[in-house]
């Protein structure tokens, strides 16, 4: 059997059979043929596990004088016939030693068969069975003789094959033929009730730390979830509501908004999907957005997300330069849509009261609004920014005007010869609704407007975020886009559990609400890519103001300078804006237009 598996010489397989006892003391030719193959052959077989069969204990020395019994003289007959049978010369035996090693084909060796032959774990603590299958089954005795014997059979075939002594067919089938008995004989020896492993779950990998640049990589159980989020969306975008419902129902029991931030956007979006199948029951109201809790979250979130905040600082940098260009100009007037809390303004009157050439004599700010009862809370707001601007000891002037788009001009707006005029859309356009909500397109007929002003600049600063008209479930897949990096950014910023953070994310969970449960003119939440926008303000007749690299170096040193300077923060340029983002996905983009 050495020649076959162990890859010894006939040494080995002398001592491993109890010391057969040659014919004669020289080798006839076949003999030295045989042994000649033996050396071919040794090294091809490495198989651990053949060694091992090749070295099992021998069985006591035979007494070649006295008498043998039955048993042993079959045992003894069968080795000598598989031995000293006749070997006919093949023509590889003419072949070099470098030609014979590359010359026997690989199908030859029944790699599948020898692979069986490897040994498997045994536990020897359950008594040798397998911890899969605590059920021990020994073979009866008679069944391991019999085993034996059948491997014994096994053997002799394979060496036949091997040496290639059969006239009548090839090896290869003769192994093919007898692989199923082959394997089974094998396995019953090494490990009778051994199973298949199983494959490792898709999970190990997942669970390996995140990289040292702080990339998170979602959780298993947030990839699912996704998955799971998305196909429901799929069924309520296919009309097939009563799908939809019961995937919701599934997941509504793994619901965790003390998670992770994940796990907290997974709930934003599992409720807006449930509001759009189960409209009745938790339809989430649009007034919500107006209301005076949103007004202060979203005033939150431009003040904790650096990529909100820097938009803001981008949009003032415009102003500033258009201003300078201007040198006659005595007065400096920003008219904007939506002044929220006025801290964009807070850090212009400050910008405009440290400048020493190009500073104009006094700033006016006329804030436009086409809402009723907007007016007593604008007006806190241009006392407070009064109070700012007498600090710094730079004249001030603040103005509600309540008109609508189409009344706007530069007699109602009090716009004077002498004042270079700067129109600001800082995280306004998005909320007006365009061609796909009314023939009227407010939107584009608002930009309309603010090209008739003639201003300086036009400053726009929007969300990168395309969920305007794109399909349903691509703005499904769009917000866990945009608002996992958000929300992910927002978390290296500040920590979790203040009251702050919570208010944040309050607003966004209102934001993924509108976008996806509601439609039409319910639907206020209509973010758009820079791509559409510089679209649109092209076609009003703006053309683009490009930011110096003055102020994108500014920039990224203000982002480089704070207390809670992370590296995920991103500036860069974007087709004549500026960008900001977190990682490889950005967030904001602030561009200016003439």
């Amino acid at each position: 059997m050495s020649s076959g598996f162990s890859g010894g010489g006939a040494p080995e397989f002398y001592a491993a059979t109890g010391g057969i006892r040659p014919r004669s003391a020289t080798a006839g030719p076949q003999q030295q043929l045989y042994r000649a193959a033996q050396q071919q052959f040794q090294g091809i077989f490495l198989d651990p596990s053949a060694s091992q069969i090749a070295q099992q204990p021998a069985p006591p020395p035979l007494n070649l004088i006295g008498k043998r019994t039955l048993s042993e003289f079959q045992q003894n007959q069968a080795l000598n016939n598989l031995l000293l049978r006749s070997v006919r010369p093949r023509t590889y035996l003419q072949r070099s030693p470098l030609e014979f090693s590359g010359a026997l084909p690989a199908q030859r060796f029944g790699v599948p068969l020898l692979q069986q032959l490897r040994p498997q774990p045994i536990n020897l603590a359950n008594g040798g069975t397998n911890p899969t299958n605590p059920t021990p089954a020994p073979a009866p005795i008679n069944q391991g003789v019999e085993t034996e014997t059948k491997m014994m059979n096994r053997l002799q075939e394979l060496e036949k094959a091997l040496l290639d002594d059969d006239d009548n067919g090839d090896a290869a089938s003769v192994i093919t033929n007898a692989n199923s008995e082959w394997s089974e004989a094998i396995q019953s020896l090494i490990s009778p009730t051994q199973n298949p492993i199983a494959s490792s779950s898709p999970s190990s990998s997942s669970s390996s730390s995140s990289p040292s640049s702080s990339v998170s990589v979602p959780s298993p159980a947030a990839i699912i979830s996704k998955q799971s989020l998305v196909e429901a969306a799929t069924a309520i975008y296919d009309g097939k509501n009563d799908v939809a419902a019961e995937i919701l129902a599934r997941l509504s029991s793994a619901s965790n908004l003390r998670g992770s931030y994940e796990q907290r956007l997974m709930d934003y979006v599992l409720s807006a999907l449930r509001a759009r199948v189960f409209p009745a029951e938790n339809s989430p109201p649009v007034t919500e957005l107006f209301s005076k809790d949103h007004v202060l979250s979203t005033q939150l979130l431009y003040d904790l997300s650096p990529c909100f905040k820097l938009g803001f600082m981008a949009a003032n940098f415009a102003i500033l330069e258009a201003a300078a260009e201007q040198p006659a100009a005595n007065k400096l007037h920003v008219v904007d849509f939506d002044i929220g809390q006025g801290g964009q303004y807070v850090n212009l009157i400050h910008a405009l009261s440290t400048r020493q050439a190009g500073r104009p004599s006094a700033m006016r700010i006329t804030a436009v609004s086409d809402f009723a009862g907007c007016e007593e809370r604008l007006t806190a707001v241009g006392k407070q920014l009064s109070k700012v601007a007498a600090d710094v000891r730079l004249g001030f002037e603040f103005r509600v005007v309540n008109q609508r788009p189409a009344e706007l001009t530069r007699d109602s707006l009090g716009c004077g010869p002498d004042e270079a005029l700067a129109v600001n859309f800082a995280f306004k356009l998005y909320r007006i609704p365009d061609e796909s909500v009314s023939i009227e397109n407010p939107r584009d007929e608002l930009l309309r407007r603010a090209k008739a002003l003639e201003p300086r600049v036009v400053t726009l600063v929007e969300q990168e975020m395309n969920a305007n008209t794109a399909p349903f479930v691509g703005r499904v897949n769009e917000a866990f886009g945009y608002y996992g990096a958000l929300m992910e950014s927002i978390e290296s910023t500040v920590q979790r559990g203040t009251s702050d953070r919570a208010r944040v994310e309050e607003g966004l969970s209102r934001r993924v609400a509108n976008s996806l449960a509601c439609e039409g003119r319910d639907r206020v939440e209509r973010c758009e890519v820079f791509g559409k926008w510089r679209a649109r303000m092209g076609m009003a007749g703006f053309g683009p103001r490009p930011v110096s690299i003055q102020v994108v170096e500014s920039l990224k040193a203000r982002l480089s300078s704070g207390n809670r300077v992370n590296p995920g923060f991103t500036v860069k340029e974007e087709g004549g804006g500026v960008g900001f983002g977190w990682l490889s996905r950005t967030l904001t983009v602030a561009s200016a237009w003439r």
